[in-house]
């Protein structure tokens, strides 16, 4: 389908089940494949994103098999891979992309890891020069600090590993090196040079390595030590919980068009950071409910459409992919509402920051765009109807602007793109609303 039109809408009512995180599933997916004994995953989301995961790993000799609706059984390599020479097709899965370059860089074997061409355009220099401070055989194939690269047998002559990684990019390069440390069984300090971005992730990560029995200590998220000899062991059984970052788009369409909707999959125990997006919703003037399994929102002042949200000015570091969100919310906002702290947006599946400004200019918003913020001023006469939002292949750009539809009809070019995360996206945004 080259485009999808979506009427203007009135209301916003429902209860939808969310699809499994994607950040959990690929880290899942690797630990399991690390692990030493049989792991049962439940709920794993079914995308492009964990698709290529399952392919790379079934190429590098994991015994994968499918034993239901979303759920898999994994029996894990106890750290070393069966196949020692591949090359490896990624896609844009930047959450299967660089833990996998960590693992495989202390492997001994001979790959080859490459993606599309926007997996080509972003950079990877961070975690490769990280990896070479051990001795790690990490090359480029192409154009200097980024992919596609190719990967031979490291040369680990220490006892212990210490190492820096620059924090300000991306929080999945000392992602992919602390869950691949542990494969080595030396003992490992990781210092982190600058602010450490999307923090929430990489609490993310420890939570995953902990049901895999590996403890991670660190020192206000500036440095982590990993104890030697503690290895990957598989759990049993593991559960994805649902994915916060999609249900924010839900959670939003609550808020906007009256409510109450709830999200099932994702609450209060959620161990993701977007699921603070709730918090957002709030200052913006909503009212949420949540309980360990479902978040609800619904708009107190709601008649006939709830268009007078309050601007707000967050540091959004926090939820750098619910911000997203955010700025289509803006447009139903009173003022200007400005989102600080997202230079990660412009290393994403497309600049993210140009992409948004560019998309809310067509509907008659005021943009200000800076190196990392966005302020949005909604246009005093209306939002423009019938515009076609361009979504540059990038699957958060197709589901945020499905809610300008609760302003004015809307075109959403390239709609299946949201098989990156969510492929029935559109379907379960069509049981919530009312026209």
């Amino acid at each position: 389908m080259k485009w999808l039109d979506l009427p203007a809408v009135k209301k916003a009512q429902g209860t939808i089940q969310l699809p499994g995180s994607k950040s959990i599933s690929n880290r899942i997916l690797l630990l399991a494949a690390l692990a030493k004994g049989v792991t049962h995953v439940h709920d794993l989301l079914d995308s492009d994103d964990t698709d290529y995961m399952l392919k790379a790993l079934a190429t590098l000799g994991v015994a994968i098999s499918q034993t239901g609706k979303n759920s898999y059984q994994i029996i894990g390599v106890e750290g070393r891979f069966e196949i020692r020479e591949a090359n490896l097709f990624l896609g844009n899965a930047g959450t299967a992309f660089r833990p996998l370059v960590a693992v495989l860089a202390f492997m001994e074997g001979h790959f080859q890891i490459f993606g599309v061409e926007r997996m080509h355009e972003r950079p990877i220099a961070d975690l490769v020069d990280a990896l070479h401070q051990i001795g790690s055989n990490v090359s480029y194939l192409e154009k200097q600090g980024y992919p596609p690269l190719e990967i031979k047998p490291a040369s680990l002559n220490c006892d212990n590993i210490h190492l820096t990684v620059k924090g300000d990019v991306s929080s999945q390069f000392l992602t992919g090196l602390l869950m691949a440390l542990p494969i080595t069984g030396k003992k490992a300090v990781i210092e982190v040079s600058g602010r450490l971005i999307s923090q929430p992730y990489i609490a993310l990560t420890l939570a995953q390595m902990r049901k895999f029995g590996v403890v991670v200590e660190h020192e206000s998220w500036q440095r982590f030590t990993l104890p030697a000899r503690q290895y990957y062991c598989s759990p049993g059984d593991v559960m994805v919980e649902g994915d916060a970052s999609s249900a924010s788009y839900f959670l939003a369409a609550g808020v906007i068009g009256g409510g109450p909707v709830r999200v099932q999959g994702v609450g209060s125990e959620s161990v993701q950071g977007d699921v603070r997006f709730a918090d957002a919703l709030k200052q913006m003037g909503g009212h949420i409910r949540m309980s360990e399994h479902w978040i609800e929102s619904v708009c107190p002042h709601f008649s006939t459409s709830c268009h007078s949200l309050r601007a707000v000015d967050l540091d959004c570091n926090h939820i750098p992919d619910a911000a997203m969100t955010l700025a289509v919310m803006a447009l139903f906002a009173n003022g200007v509402t400005t989102l600080r702290n997202i230079a990660s947006w412009r290393l994403k599946e497309t600049d993210r920051l140009a992409a948004m400004s560019k998309e809310l200019r067509k509907l008659g918003a005021y943009i200000e765009e800076g190196a990392d913020y966005l302020s949005i001023t909604p246009p005093e006469n209306g939002l423009e109807p019938g515009v076609a939002i361009d979504t540059y292949d990038d699957h958060r750009m197709a589901m945020c602007f499905s809610l300008v539809a609760f302003g004015v009809p809307v075109r959403i070019n390239d709609p299946g793109c949201v098989s990156k995360t969510f492929p029935d996206y559109f379907d379960q945004f069509k049981k919530i609303i009312q026209y």
